[in-house]
């Protein structure tokens, strides 16, 4: 029996965010977790993967495996995309955590008449975006009092040292 092209695609793109996620483990100092998350009310719940590198100043990253299928991707605290199965979102996905990784994400508070407001701005090889969206009162008192009452430039993530750059142990004669 053969699989459906967009179950196939689907995989494709599941698979190709599992490797990247592996590929940036092991080369930067991140630690990664899993969960299992509701991504709205009525929703079910899907695998999310999280790296979040070990200095408080470089932005995280999460990886929501939905079976919509396609996947969710969520930089920094508000960079939010979701990515449905196709070749080319490899590819998206691929620039966008480049772009994280690099320090391309830029995200801030504004207070208007309406309400608060969240921007961010993504700036890297092949991806310059910008987003913006409405915050509840709670969610903009957390973000004010966390710090992006002035925008907040994310930093690149820590790379590992190369093996041969690693610290070696004492050798004795």
């Amino acid at each position: 029996m053969r699989d459906h092209p967009h179950v196939a695609r689907s995989v494709a793109l599941h698979d190709a965010a599992e490797a990247l996620l592996d590929e940036l483990a092991e080369a930067y100092v991140v630690d990664r977790r899993e969960s299992k998350e509701q991504l709205g009310p009525a929703e079910a719940l899907v695998r999310v993967e999280r790296l979040m590198p070990r200095t408080p100043a470089a932005a995280p990253l999460a990886i929501a495996f939905t079976g919509a299928p396609g996947i969710v991707v969520r930089l920094g605290r508000w960079w939010v995309d979701t990515l449905p199965e196709s070749a080319c979102q490899v590819d998206v996905l691929r620039k966008q955590v480049s772009a994280l990784v690099e320090g391309g994400l830029w995200e801030r508070v504004r207070r208007g008449v309406g309400g608060s407001w969240f921007e961010s701005r993504l700036i890297g090889v092949g991806v310059n975006a910008r987003r913006e969206g409405l915050l509840s009162r709670r969610d903009a008192r957390e973000a004010r009092r966390s710090g992006f009452a002035a925008a907040v430039q994310w930093a690149p993530w820590p790379a590992r040292p190369c093996e041969d750059e690693r610290p070696q142990g004492l050798v004795t004669p």
